[in-house]
């Protein structure tokens, strides 16, 4: 018995993934056509859809609206019973149905011919009513679906779910789309937490910041550090003492007490710190931070300002605290 289970899985597989394949060879002037009429649209696209198509076409408004392509789903009921309303003669209506003769979207055809809404559709039925009445459309029909009945939307869902995500990605490659541009519709998500946070937003700033001269006694440097709580310290010089001259964290410390013994008591911070501390630009994002310390080690970083100046330190626990990781 469960081998037989396993064969039937497999077998619907096979004729999802063959259904798939052979939507490469109906790529035509229509899938082109769709793309300009997705790329040129001054309104929105309405993806509309029935049944399983709805939950398909839902699927693919998201997906566009993510990719900077402002999209929303209309149901074709609500939209015969008033929700045409959200329909303006700006926007595109991409319009799912296998068979092509959907009542609730047949139905709205009048609508859309009245106030010249450009009508895409994506259909396994190319002579259809929607097709014909169609100003662009694309064969989405496969040669059996996945159900032993034939009757369950299974293979064709999924060839129109694919074609859908080629119409999205093939935008995103005509735009230019970033992941800057990505993040910035997710702000919240850890995408967007990596590509939108800086340093600036997590830095420690102000009277926060751990910091002391090169000739601040050692007595003085451990003080400084205790108080902070950051486990180091910026050694700093210049006129307004924000010239980063150099670090000591808590490893200097140990490695100076084992080097140098009782005598470290009697030495100056510019005598032990390290000279070529790891930096970071204020405007950088905070996952480059994050990147640097996990390379060198490290739990601290100083951040300059655009004049190269000390204008703050990034903590790895306050990155990770954001969940950028």
């Amino acid at each position: 018995m469960k081998d037989n289970l396993l064969r039937e899985a497999e077998r619907v597989l096979k004729v999802e993934a063959g259904a798939l394949l052979a939507l490469i060879d109906g790529l035509d002037e229509g899938f082109l056509k769709t793309v300009r009429l997705i790329d040129e649209c001054k309104g929105r696209v309405i993806v509309t859809g029935m049944g399983k198509s709805g939950l398909v076409g839902k699927k693919i408004a998201a997906t566009f609206s993510s990719v900077g392509v402002p999209s929303f789903f209309l149901h074709p009921a609500e939209a015969i019973h008033g929700d045409l309303g959200m329909v303006t003669k700006h926007d595109v209506v991409l319009a799912i149905s296998n068979s092509g003769e959907t009542d609730e979207l047949v139905a709205i055809l009048p609508h859309l011919k009245r106030f010249n809404v450009q009508l895409a559709v994506m259909s396994g039925n190319c002579n259809s009513t929607l097709c014909r009445a169609a100003d662009t459309m694309i064969n989405i029909g496969v040669k059996e679906e996945a159900c032993p009945l034939g009757i369950v939307p299974t293979a064709s869902t999924t060839a129109a779910l694919a074609m859908g995500d080629a119409l999205a990605v093939v935008l995103i490659k005509k735009r230019g789309f970033m992941e800057e541009d990505f993040a910035s519709f997710h702000p919240g998500g850890s995408l967007g937490k990596k590509l939108l946070v800086t340093v600036k937003d997590l830095m420690i700033g102000g009277g926060r910041i751990p910091c002391v001269s090169p000739a601040t006694p050692m007595s003085g440097v451990i003080l400084e550090m205790s108080s902070k709580r950051l486990g180091m310290t910026l050694v700093a010089e210049g006129p307004d003492e924000k010239t980063v001259a150099g670090v000591i964290t808590d490893g200097d410390l140990r490695r100076a007490i084992e080097h140098y013994g009782k005598e470290l008591f009697d030495m100056k911070a510019g005598e032990i710190m390290n000279r070529s501390p790891k930096v970071i630009s204020a405007d950088e994002l905070a996952a480059k931070a994050l990147a640097i310390m996990e390379e060198h080690s490290i739990t601290t970083l100083a951040v300059l300002d655009n004049n190269g100046q000390a204008a703050g330190i990034i903590h790895i626990h306050d990155i990770l605290k954001k969940g950028i990781a």
